[in-house]
């Protein structure tokens, strides 16, 4: 355990019930398959299922985002602040909210892994501690970019491999090209859903009850040469 500790110090401060859990995973369970004969990776592939089960259930992801979570109530977020988050993608990663809520569109979509990454990724890079970097990186490579790790991003094979190798002696950048793949999917691919989503759509108020950017429109009476009233729309 105290091994374990050492790796993944993220998991330093658990309630007992999720260290128990944690006890149950060994350290050959992060070593890469590669390493171990065929015999082992069933068994294997099983404690990585328990794995992900574990990261999922106790949040435990959450330690590696460099933005503190507050789980805003999205009801909060002004509209005009949500509106600045479509001028662009890096605007949007630029407020905590919005990675928040970026970040709940994800989970609805089940790609969370990938802001999770970047995230991940943009801590790794203020590390100053070689021996933090060492267990950051080992972390990294454990949960996101190993073939069937819990929450496995899509990378290139050769990318992954590369990854593979700086894993012996890893450096501030050894994620770089990892990192700027996964964020050029979610610019391209999931940022322009994110902004015809609910999610995003309520909070701006284009979208729900009396969720309209419109004025309404009135109803003014006018007379006609017969003296006869009739109403005309009219916009404010």
């Amino acid at each position: 355990m105290e091994t374990l500790l050492f790796l993944f110090p993220q998991f330093n401060y658990m309630a007992p019930k999720e260290e128990a859990y944690f006890k149950m995973f060994a350290v050959e369970d992060f070593q890469s398959p590669a390493m171990k004969d065929d015999s082992s990776r069933q068994k294997d592939k099983e404690r990585k299922s328990r794995l992900s089960l574990f990261l999922t259930k106790s949040g435990s992801h959450e330690n590696v985002s460099p933005h503190k979570k507050t789980n805003t109530p999205t009801s909060n977020i002004s509209p005009e602040t949500a509106l600045q988050w479509s001028d662009s993608f890096e605007d949007l990663l630029k407020h905590t909210d919005g990675v928040e809520t970026f970040s709940q569109f994800l989970r609805t979509e089940f790609s969370e892994e990938n802001i999770e990454f970047w995230l991940a990724c943009e801590e790794y890079k203020t590390i100053d501690s070689e021996t933090k970097l060492l267990s950051k990186a080992k972390y990294i490579y454990t949960v996101y970019i190993e073939s069937e790790a819990p929450k496995e991003v899509n990378i290139d094979y050769n990318t992954k491999m590369t990854i593979q190798k700086n894993m012996e002696h890893p450096t501030r950048s050894c994620f770089d090209v990892a990192q700027m793949k996964v964020y050029s999917l979610m610019k391209k691919d999931s940022y322009p859903r994110f902004l015809h989503s609910d999610i995003y759509l309520r909070i701006t108020r284009r979208k729900g009850p009396g969720a309209t950017m419109f004025r309404r429109r009135s109803r003014s009476c006018v007379f006609n040469e017969r003296g006869e009233s009739k109403t005309e729309p009219s916009a404010w």
